[in-house]
């Protein structure tokens, strides 16, 4: 009879597994980010997603707000933000760290 091994999961601030809880500093974009940043004080992949999202939406929003500009492309910054999104929350629960070129990279500098 074959046993099934539990892989040994990173602890969290929530006590979910890593993955759920990387995956959930997405949902609310930024706002989550924030969340998850200020609870999770040891987790560095926690953290940096939190960042990254933190970062990558904040940025997002505010180009959405600026006169003019973010008026005529936000439909169109809106379709790419939602991709985004999506893309974002399942890989971080696929365990995957995706950083992205600019926000990711200056995520990693903020958390070191």
């Amino acid at each position: 009879m074959a046993t099934k091994t539990q892989v040994p999961t990173t602890k969290t601030i929530t006590g979910l597994p890593e993955n759920t809880e990387a995956a959930l500093t997405y949902v609310l974009g930024w706002v989550t980010g924030l969340i998850f940043l200020l609870l999770e004080k040891e987790n560095k992949k926690i953290r940096f997603h939190a960042m990254q999202s933190i970062v990558t939406f904040g940025v997002l929003q505010v180009v959405i707000f600026v006169p003019f500009i973010g008026w005529i492309l936000s439909p169109l910054v809106g379709l790419l933000a939602f991709i985004l999104w999506l893309i974002l929350i399942v890989k971080a629960y696929q365990g995957e760290m995706l950083v992205l070129p600019i926000a990711g990279e200056f995520a990693k500098k903020q958390l070191k």
